[in-house]
């Protein structure tokens, strides 16, 4: 694919990045000839310095051969003028970063489309869903919902009490026949070693396990995993940025009681008119005698989301040392990913991250209308959509050339999650969700065209 990115800030070379290790035709504009040359310096794309609302510069670009259009500049404006042009030059398809989500919630009464605009994506809404989905599986330190939760992945570190550590996954669904799960994706304690489980895979003390479940498969996992749900209710949110009143918002709307920490005194203020039911402190959250002011220890939830990662980092570590049950950070350095689990924060978040996972289904061949990337592993979740040419339809799973290094998690069939087996027949219209490791992407593709 030939693919543009506008903006060579934290998303747009991220994007660069991932799209350029799958030998993607990137080209890279941005008017920053500082960041131009660090991306051109340690990536294996193409650079362009320039205004990339300018007509001549998407020319020189070569948009009317271009087959996907990305603006992620800092400026909403910009992109949104990027896509409407490109589109009108001959790009196949847009994407337009944004901040006002009004544009996403009202995205068929505006008719973005008819400008030429095919996607909307705002890094600050998805990571505040992401904080909310956290919430609700509480015990589970990653997890992402497919079809509104028909299928849920979850994710969790296996403890020594956990039934099925020390079994094969083969010898565990014989214990238990009547799960409603699947493993889909291991990580062995203490390496970046990730694994697609087999019948032979055994589950060890300390790994990093993903599964996916369906509603009902929600509570066994628990019971399984040696978790408890807590309800969560209280929940203390540190820094007042974009994503921290979002998630404010968005959790009173849900009944949550909520503390909101901000530093700037005159932000502290606008944020309290605007979010008349949450409590709005104006301190620094780096203060514990503050924090064990504003009853801490009382907190069910800490969400730290400051511009500044090592202070989430240490803040939530403060949490921790007071016994909350759910700690969450935001984090700017992706290889800070690698440490979450080893120094105690249930999970870290990256806005860069889930741009570019809501971004990549657009890249993919097959109808993919999800994917996500799974925190700290090589590996990706997807849904494809299963057409009456696909080479899948009509066949039993165990009757699919399905390389080893990939696995089928479920399928959802009108609305209703299936875990399937081997003897499950998928048929045209079924959504499949499967995870795969990069090497065999290209050939799960094929059998989905």
């Amino acid at each position: 694919m030939k693919i543009i990115i506008a903006g060579a800030g934290e998303v747009g070379f991220h994007l660069a990045k991932l799209l350029s290790y799958e030998s993607q035709d990137i080209t890279l504009i941005d008017i920053d000839k500082e960041s131009l040359n660090y991306a051109d310096t340690h990536l294996d794309i193409k650079v362009l310095k320039g205004d990339a609302t300018s007509v001549s510069v998407l020319k020189e670009s070569r948009v009317d051969s271009s087959d996907l259009v990305i603006g992620v500049t800092a400026s909403e404006t910009t992109n949104i003028t990027l896509c409407f042009l490109a589109k009108q030059l001959g790009c196949k398809r847009t994407i337009a970063r944004i901040s006002n989500t009004e544009f996403i919630y009202n995205k068929e009464e505006l008719k973005f489309a008819s400008l030429g605009i095919d996607e909307l994506i705002s890094p600050e809404q998805l990571a505040s869903e992401e904080i909310q989905l956290l919430l609700d599986q509480s015990a589970f330190n990653d997890s992402y919902e497919f079809e509104d939760g028909a299928l849920i992945m979850v994710g969790t570190s296996l403890q020594r009490t956990a039934p099925f550590v020390g079994k094969t996954v083969k010898e565990a669904a014989s214990i238990f026949p009547e799960l409603h799960f699947v493993p889909i994706a291991i990580q062995r304690f203490g390496t970046q070693y990730t694994l697609i489980p087999r019948g032979d895979t055994v589950f060890k003390e300390g790994d990093q396990a993903y599964f996916v479940t369906s509603k009902e498969g929600v509570d066994e996992l628990y019971k399984l995993t040696g978790k408890t749900r807590t309800d969560i209710k209280n929940v203390m949110i540190l820094g007042g940025s974009k994503i921290g009143f979002k998630t404010a918002r968005d959790l009173c709307g849900s009944k949550f009681k909520v503390k909101l920490i901000e530093k700037d005194k005159a932000k502290a203020f606008d944020l309290a008119d605007m979010l008349p039911n949450a409590l709005i402190i104006n301190g620094d959250g780096r203060n514990v005698e503050l924090l064990e002011e504003e009853d801490i220890q009382d907190m069910d939830a800490f969400i730290a989301v400051t511009g500044n990662s090592e202070t989430n980092i240490m803040s939530c570590l403060v949490a921790k040392s007071k016994n909350i049950k759910k700690t969450i950070a935001l984090v700017e350095n992706m290889d800070y990913f690698q440490l979450s689990h080893s120094i105690g924060i249930d999970t870290l978040i990256n806005k860069k991250l889930l741009a570019a996972n809501n971004i990549f289904r657009h890249v993919r061949k097959g109808e993919v209308v999800a994917l996500t990337r799974l925190n700290n592993l090589n590996a990706e979740m997807l849904e494809f959509i299963v057409k009456a040419s696909s080479e899948v339809n009509g066949k039993m799973i165990k009757e699919l050339d399905f390389p080893r290094s990939a696995i089928i998690g479920g399928v959802i069939r009108e609305g209703e999650g299936i875990i399937a087996l081997g003897d499950f027949k998928i048929l045209a219209g079924d959504r499949v969700v499967l995870c795969c490791l990069p090497r065999s992407i290209a050939k799960v593709e094929k059998l989905f065209l």
